[in-house]
């Protein structure tokens, strides 16, 4: 018998300790690391992210066991864990470092995100901002952001 192997999945929905918390609670998700994707510089820092010059959203990155939860599952939480209408922003937070965004890692998860797309904007009867790219290089955020309101004993960051 042949094991199926854990996936990836990545999505940048504004501040990552939120999205990563809401992630983070979701039954079949095996680890959970925030982070940065999709800029022009290497080995980008949190301060280096911030300046909104380097390209980069910051980013949740979720190791699943598709025998557990599908990505069609994981693109709910997503959706519901920020406001995808919203332009490079979030709540309080500005700049492109907070846009949406999936990040697909194959041509399933490529599909699967742009048809929740196209029935999330039927649904909600209007234009939904997120972006659907290829995955790039993951730049693992500094170790002090990882499960940052977990250990804060917090449940949320967004204002939804």
């Amino acid at each position: 018998m042949i094991k199926a192997k854990n996936q990836g999945a990545t999505f940048g929905g504004g501040c990552f300790w939120g999205v990563e918390e809401a992630f983070r609670k979701t039954g079949g998700v095996i680890s959970t690391a925030v982070g940065y994707m999709g800029g022009m510089m290497r080995n980008p820092s949190y301060e280096d992210v911030c300046t909104d010059k380097t390209g980069h959203v910051e980013v949740v990155h979720v190791e699943f066991d598709p025998k557990v939860i599908a990505y069609n599952e994981l693109l709910k939480v997503f959706w519901e864990s920020h406001d995808p209408t919203q332009i490079n922003r979030q709540g309080p937070d500005q700049g492109s470092q907070y846009r949406s965004v999936i990040f697909f890692h194959n041509p399933e998860q490529k599909d699967a995100a742009v048809k929740s797309k196209m029935l999330l904007e039927k649904k909600l009867g209007r234009k939904v901002a997120t972006g659907i790219v290829p995955a790039q290089v993951f730049y693992k955020a500094e170790e002090y952001h990882q499960k940052y309101l977990m250990k804060r004993g917090l449940g949320t960051c967004h204002i939804r």
